[in-house]
Order: C-alpha cells, then structure tokens, then sequence
C-alpha cells in the first residue's frame, strides 16, 4: 500500500522550525500544526507548495525571502516620542500598544526602548526584512474529516500558520 501524499482536501499535520540564515532557531513547533491542503488556510512563503506531493515522513528544507515571509523592514513602522506622552502602563519594554490608521486598520505596535525620556515602538514584526530556513517534517497525511473540517477550518475560513 503506498503512502497518501499532499494534494488538495487531504488532512496534513507538520512540525516545523524555522531559523535565521545562521542556523539560530527563531521558532519551533512544540505541538504538530494541522491544516487541510487546498483550503484557506495560508503558510507562510510559500510552504503549501513545498510540501504538494510528499507523504508522511517526508522532510522538506526552504529559504524563504522576507518578501515571502514577514516582509521588508519598514522604518515607517517605528515611532519615538517623549515619555510622559505615552500612558505609565505601556512605559515598559515589551508592552502592546494598538494603534488605528486613518483607513481604520488597527496593527499591533510593540516598545523596543526607552532611553533618555523617549520611548520607542516598532510596528515590524520581529523576523521582518529576514531571509528564512525553515525545515518541515510531515507527520501525516489522509483523507479528511467532517470533523477535521470543523476543527480546522472550512475552506473559505482563513487563518494563517506562522
């Protein structure tokens, strides 16, 4: 019996991990990600391609550009401003500030320093303007479920695995 391999309305489970071009692990999956090949669902650079065709066990090894990845570094994104304009509870390394756009998209703004009475955020994500390896076992492959369906997402339904 041959092994069923990626092709679109199969199930597919993976672990990945994914590193900067010195081999320095940025991210891992700790918990096998699933998704149904084909549907909404959208990973990252490209990976959906990388994986058509193999089957359960079956390694995968890509580089991804920062165009196919977390996108260029944008130095528009980040914006210094004087202390005491910014609230005490994000006068903090790290904190989470939301901020809205005149077309009202809202974007995720993280602080990244605060020295001299300035404070610093930064809107780019963190692997923005990096060129990725990121190395991908497939850990099954099958037919899909009415339940996988409900579990996962119904094609139509999209979310984005990074």
């Amino acid at each position: 019996m041959s092994k069923e391999t990626i092709k679109s309305g199969k199930f597919v489970s993976l672990a990945y991990t994914i590193q900067d071009m010195d081999g320095n692990v940025l991210e891992q999956s700790d918990l096998p990600v699933s998704y149904i090949h084909g549907g909404e669902t959208e990973l990252i650079g490209g990976m959906d391609q990388a994986v058509l065709g193999k089957a359960q066990g079956e390694e995968v090894t890509m580089t991804i550009s920062p165009e196919n990845g977390f996108g260029d570094y944008d130095p528009n994104l980040i914006i210094t401003d004087e202390i005491e304009n910014v609230p005490a509870e994000l006068r903090q390394l790290g904190a989470e500030v939301q901020m809205q756009n005149d077309a009202g998209d809202v974007k995720s703004f993280y602080v990244t320093k605060i020295e001299a009475g300035l404070l610093t955020v930064d809107g780019n994500h963190p692997l923005a303007g990096k060129s990725l390896q990121v190395k991908v076992k497939i850990l099954q492959v099958r037919d899909a479920t009415q339940e996988d369906v409900l579990q996962v997402g119904m094609p139509g339904q999209s979310q984005t695995i990074n």
